[in-house]
């Protein structure tokens, strides 16, 4: 019998509820999404649409009120918060718009990061490896603020992917950069997920960020509104439009 692949990532009638009695806000409404192992997704909305709450309970930050959560074979919810912080750490990448680096560190060790909380030996030249697959070879000694903006993101990316994670989520990764340092940014995530078939969902609120992924998904009011395959940034505008997204 032929097994399918299980999705990277599934949620399944994901509600997230915040506060209670007047208070209440619903910011997730029975979301569910099958995120393919090797594709790079885009999720995009208006403001308050629920966006970050949908990249906070697919990466395992954030817990849903009801429904389920699987990443690759593991289903979130049934993880004490130990077992959770250990596959957030082992399995999830992540990549802010602030970067997040420690500024005390140097790129290799800021790189190395994640593999020295997880106890795992570190391995010079997979550290070499990865920041070389972002660009960064040459400069493995400086320190963040000895780098540029975009420098400062690729050692984000390289550190979400050093762990060879499951899914890197990306939460606005080009917000703070300019525009052609954030295509250069965008066709290193994309890069990615051709070339080493890593999953990548990115959160943005950018049309020409979002043409760079295979397929965008569009929230509104904590629901999914729509989906686009093969998207062009005109297209995706459109959509938003239509949403009444700006």
């Amino acid at each position: 019998m032929h097994t399918m692949t299980a999705p990277a990532v599934r949620l399944d009638a994901v509600t997230k509820i915040y506060g209670s009695g007047e208070q209440r806000v619903t910011a997730l409404h029975e979301v569910g999404v099958d995120l393919a192992v090797g594709t790079f997704t885009a999720v995009m909305g208006p403001s308050g649409s629920g966006k970050s709450t949908f990249l906070h309970c697919a990466a395992g930050l954030d817990r849903p009120t009801s429904g389920s959560v699987r990443l690759a074979d593991t289903e979130l919810s049934t993880l004490s918060d130990n077992e959770l912080t250990v596959v957030r750490r082992d399995r999830i990448g992540f990549v802010f718009q602030a970067y997040n680096l420690l500024s005390s560190l140097t790129v290799e060790d800021n790189v190395s990061l994640p593999l020295r909380l997880a106890g795992r030996e570190i391995d010079p030249g997979w550290i070499a490896r990865v920041a070389g697959s972002v660009g960064l070879g040459d400069h493995l000694q400086r320190r963040p603020a000895q780098l540029s903006g975009g420098q400062q993101q690729r050692v984000a990316i390289a550190r979400a992917l050093v762990t060879q994670p499951d899914a890197v989520f990306a939460d606005e990764p080009t917000g703070a950069l300019d525009t052609r340092t954030g295509r250069q940014v965008l066709e290193l995530l994309r890069r990615i997920v051709d070339d080493s078939g890593q999953t990548v969902v990115m959160v943005t609120h950018d049309p020409v960020a979002a043409s760079f992924a295979d397929r965008v998904l569009f929230l509104a009011d904590g629901r999914v509104t729509g989906v686009m395959d093969a998207p062009t940034a005109e297209l995706v505008a459109e959509r938003m439009t239509k949403l009444g997204a700006w």
